[in-house]
């Protein structure tokens, strides 16, 4: 009689990778280290209609020798104003609930909810709050972040050179690419701040002028007064 084996997780991984290939994800690109198949890297494209938009997202999964019995674990490697980057994420398909994962769920099924979870805005364990405005601060500066990482760069050759071409057309000098927006809002606070002092003391200024200018002109009337 013919022994039913489960399947192991590198022949089940090599055929998630191929329906991958045939039939691509939505706005992601993914693929396994060549050296350990269990390791995968993956990179997401910013939607339009969203603050991710023209941002470039790298995450990996790490799978357990028995996927797909069990979940991966799933980081986010690039800052994004939605995740704490290379930081374990909580979710319904990572292994932070094996008591949820379903077998039948494939690399595909992983990357689509992560990529939903990601524009939606509920809280998790490694989630972080932040404005739209620094969203598209992080999604600019991504491009520039992500091809100082060799893996990147190995990984996702046509995706670099899509990156160094918008960097061109942009025009972004290599520091402008890390700098913090001039308008961050707690920068604005810091600001005001300091001019409230600077204004502060002009006016303090400006007042002792004035008492001493009024102090000198009693001063030379009474001594006229004397003299008469």
């Amino acid at each position: 009689m013919p022994i039913n084996r489960k399947p192991t997780a590198a022949s089940r991984l090599k055929q998630d990778y191929m329906r991958l290939k045939r039939d691509p994800v939505p706005y992601i690109s993914a693929e396994p280290l060549p050296s350990n198949i269990l390791e995968w890297h993956f990179v997401v494209k910013g939607p339009e209609d969203t603050p991710y938009l023209g941002g470039y997202y790298h995450g990996k999964l790490l799978f357990p020798r028995d996927f797909p019995f069990r979940p991966p674990a799933i980081y986010i490697l690039t800052p994004n104003g939605r995740f704490k980057p290379n930081t374990r994420l909580c979710l319904s398909i990572s292994d932070f609930h094996p008591d949820s994962w379903n077998p039948a769920w494939s690399v595909a099924t992983i990357l689509t909810g992560l990529l939903s979870f990601m524009l939606e805005s509920t809280p998790t364990l490694g989630s972080i709050d932040s404005t739209s405005y620094e969203k598209e601060r992080f999604a600019r500066n991504s491009l520039a972040f992500n091809l100082r990482n060799e893996i990147f760069k190995e990984l996702f050759p046509e995706v670099c050179a899509e990156i160094e071409e918008v960097i061109r057309e942009r025009g972004d000098a290599p520091e402008e690419t890390q700098a913090a927006p001039v308008h961050h809002q707690p920068l604005c606070v810091n600001q005001g701040t300091q001019g409230g002092t600077w204004g502060s003391l002009g006016t303090n200024v400006i007042v002792i002028l004035v008492l001493a200018i009024f102090a000198l002109i009693v001063n030379y009337i009474l001594k006229s007064m004397g003299q008469d």
